[in-house]
């Protein structure tokens, strides 16, 4: 029996349609990874799970009973609530449950000393062990070694499970939300893009996890590492339909291949049919055979035509201007530095980047990579020791968090207002060369996907010639095309690059140099 059941799905949202009549089941104990092109629906497929989001038709049923646990990194939390009393959250009622079962304990004791005997006595002994057998039953003692586990393979152990919820970075709350979540347990999980806040080894540990996790989930990602590892089936969103394949990421590819070539043999057969079959209706509908040439027109009238292929993705094209190299042969100097807002995140931090050279920048989440990088373009000043750029620096930012200006703000306006001197028809071809077609670019950024928002912060930055690009997890949500080209493009500038990143696949073969905070 499934535990979900979509039927006849259709939602829009103005003119782009989502999903026409599209269908997909969830079974007990699937791990199933949802996959697609950016902008398809795969967030908002799980929206609709969550009930945040109601389908335009159709409709989604989830088996009764069934506790959904949903990754909401928005949700509220008291900033002066400690990580260790959030994560003890989800067990309130086991620790009323305790409360009660010590009162009854403590009554029983009370009762014999004070020569109280009989029936009252014994039934409050009775309530008490009840209340242990229950406590026992949801594995009440073993909920400390639940949490340390689950904050020492986040990475919040780190952090310090005392901290105030207030005081985290967004990456950092977004880990305590996760591990709260898992600490729930629920009957089936939805995770919206897990990994983004995650650290190469967190993200290990959470595949291990999900690996092992006995109940059902459905996950979004663009880390295909990670679904070949957790996924047991994939969710393909492609042409406003949903097709489920079984089997690990690379099964799916190997499944995917294998059905597109068939249809596309059968498409182009029946496409070959049909043009013999007019050809003979054109030559005969008036000559002897136009009888035979009726019934084959009949024919043609009834025959359940293929839909053509679905069009075969087109990578996106980046390419970063260069404005002049900077004199001299030290890009970046950066001299005992430390930083954060009202209280240093970094301290101590010196090292050199030399110009022309390509360097990422890692460490845990919450150590401070963004503040550094935001230290170094100006929005926030050092707290003690400094960095020199070279003289001519000309920096080119790319910020990890997507904030616009208006809430009506469009891509085209946008690149409309930051280049005035681009003409409309130059602003769409831009956009449409990053992977921003003419539907998108006039739709409202804050509807877009976060992939198609920063395709958009990357079409900026190809307009904008630098000498030193600084770039805050740019892959975060982009697809596997988008990220070669993304890739590509940094190869290929000739400028200093500093890059953020905790996707090893995506730099380790052509940064010169890994800094690594944690050292």
């Amino acid at each position: 029996m499934s535990l979900l059941d979509i039927k006849e799905l259709s939602l829009s949202f103005g003119d782009k349609i989502l999903y026409k009549n599209a269908e997909l089941s969830l079974f007990k104990g699937e791990h199933m990874g949802i996959v697609g092109a950016n902008g398809v629906g795969k967030s908002t497929l799980i929206h609709l799970c969550a009930g945040i989001l109601v389908p335009d038709e159709g409709f989604l049923v989830w088996q009764p009973g069934i506790h959904i646990g949903y990754l909401d990194q928005q949700a509220k939390t008291e900033g002066e609530q400690t990580i260790l009393d959030y994560l003890h959250s989800p067990f309130a009622n086991l620790y009323e449950l305790e409360k009660k079962m010590l009162e009854a304990y403590e009554g029983c004791a009370v009762s014999g000393n004070s020569g109280i005997s009989g029936s009252s006595a014994e039934e409050v002994w009775k309530m008490a062990e009840r209340y242990q057998r229950m406590l026992e039953a949801a594995d009440f003692y073993s909920i400390d070694y639940r949490i340390q586990r689950i904050c020492e393979g986040l990475g919040l152990m780190a952090i310090g499970i005392e901290k105030e919820l207030g005081k985290l970075s967004g990456g950092q709350r977004a880990k305590v939300i996760l591990a709260k979540l898992l600490l729930e347990e629920p009957d089936v999980l939805l995770l919206d893009e897990p990994t983004n806040f995650l650290d190469k080894e967190h993200i290990q540990w959470l595949s291990d996890y999900l690996s092992a996790f006995p109940k059902a989930f459905m996950v979004v990602s663009h880390d295909y590492n990670f679904l070949e590892k957790v996924c047991t089936c994939i969710c393909d969103i492609e042409e406003r339909t949903i097709h489920k394949y079984t089997g690990k990421y690379s099964d799916f590819l190997k499944q995917k291949k294998h059905l597109r070539e068939e249809y596309i043999r059968r498409y182009a057969a029946q496409q070959r049919e049909i043009k013999k079959t007019e050809e003979y209706i054109r030559k005969n509908i008036a000559g002897v055979n136009s009888k035979m040439a009726k019934g084959r027109r009949k024919q043609l009238e009834r025959l359940e035509r293929l839909e053509p292929p679905a069009k075969t993705l087109i990578k996106p094209f980046f390419t970063f201007p260069l404005a002049g190299e900077p004199q001299g042969e030290t890009a970046l100097r950066v001299s005992r530095l430390s930083a954060g807002y009202y209280y240093p995140v970094i301290s101590d931090i010196s090292f050199e980047v030399r110009r022309g050279q390509k360097i990422a920048i890692t460490g845990f989440n919450g150590i401070g990579k963004s503040t550094l990088l935001k230290t170094l373009v100006g929005e926030l000043s050092p707290l003690k020791g400094g960095f020199t750029l070279a003289n001519t620096a000309c920096i080119g930012y790319y910020e990890q968090e997507s904030e616009w200006d208006g809430k009506n703000m469009t891509p085209l306006s946008a690149l409309l207002d930051w280049f005035p001197h681009l003409t409309q028809k130059e602003a769409r071809q831009h956009l449409a060369g990053c992977g921003i077609d003419r539907e998108k670019a006039e739709r409202q950024l804050s509807t877009l996907s976060g992939g198609e928002q920063a395709k958009v912060k990357l079409c900026r930055l190809t307009l904008m010639p630098s000498n030193v690009l600084i770039l805050d997890e740019p892959t975060n949500h982009l697809d596997e095309l988008a990220k070669e080209a993304l890739k590509e493009a940094l190869v290929k500038y000739e400028g200093t690059v500093i890059l953020v990143s905790h996707e090893e696949r995506f730099y380790r073969d052509w940064t010169d140099k890994v800094i690594s905070m944690e050292k």
